[in-house]
């Protein structure tokens, strides 16, 4: 691709090698890849079961009005948030702590967050009614069959992919959302100057996804300020992350005008 990279390691300098795949140490992809990265610390995410009364109260109420499926049909966001404004789209919201306070700090911006996750959807709805937070919508279902048909080439300011699930086994690795396809099909639905924001707390997931995106030379660094805030709020399962030693790899890339 062509540029250069721009690396910001102030909390965790020293790279895990012993993370990396076999024979190779974790920074080489990542160093070759033309993108600016971060590295900071995470953990897991916790897992929650069927719906507490409170959550299906607060489903029930909201889900109508902030929620849908993933179908076939267009999406229409100026309609659904009743404005014109640029468009973020999240992947993978999880429980939407993050989701919320980023939504509450750029109220500029339609936000749709796109998760499977019942429960986990049930507590950003929490998230949105206890913080008031207005310019959040929900789409549950798959997130590739949401950009295969809902979502207009062009069209979106930011794609948020916050730690997705990074299927360790080798052989599981085509199970990974972020594929060489898919990264190309996100920046086709960005519009020039769109940024990708991508981050993953696995040291073999940072690899495969900078080796993913290498042939994509529609992507390179920011040559401005973001469209969108980059600040991730730190949640209570990144705190814990921070006493476990965990770190993530963050790609921040800004769609080249053609």
């Amino acid at each position: 691709m062509g540029h250069n990279v721009s690396v910001v390691d102030a909390e965790n300098p020293a790279v895990d090698e012993s993370a990396a795949p076999s024979g190779r140490s974790a920074g080489s992809a990542l160093e070759d890849n033309p993108m600016m990265y971060h590295r900071r610390v995470t953990s897991f995410r916790s897992r929650h079961g069927s719906l507490k009364d409170s959550q299906q109260r607060t489903w029930d109420e909201l889900w109508p009005v902030l929620g849908a499926d993933v179908s076939e049909e267009p999406l229409d966001d100026t309609a659904w948030f009743g404005r014109s404004a640029p468009l973020v789209i999240e992947i993978g919201s999880g429980t939407g702590t993050a989701t919320a306070a980023m939504a509450a700090a750029e109220p500029e911006v339609n936000l749709v967050a796109v998760e499977v996750y019942r429960p986990g959807i049930a507590q950003l709805l929490k998230h949105i009614k206890n913080g008031g937070v207005s310019n959040i919508r929900i789409l549950k279902g798959d997130a590739s069959e949401m950009l295969n048909h809902m979502i207009a080439d062009n069209s979106v300011t930011g794609f948020r992919v916050f730690f997705p699930d990074p299927w360790p086994k080798a052989r599981h690795h085509k199970r990974r959302f972020l594929q060489t396809e898919t990264i190309s099909m996100l920046v086709d639905k960005l519009r020039p100057g769109g940024v990708l924001h991508i981050a993953t707390d696995h040291a073999d997931y940072a690899e495969f996804i900078a080796e993913a995106s290498a042939p994509e030379n529609r992507l390179g660094p920011l040559s401005g300020p973001s469209p969108m805030t980059l600040e991730r709020p730190q949640t209570k399962f990144e705190i814990k992350g921070i006493r476990a030693g965990s770190t993530i790899t963050e790609f921040i890339w800004e769609k080249i005008e053609e």
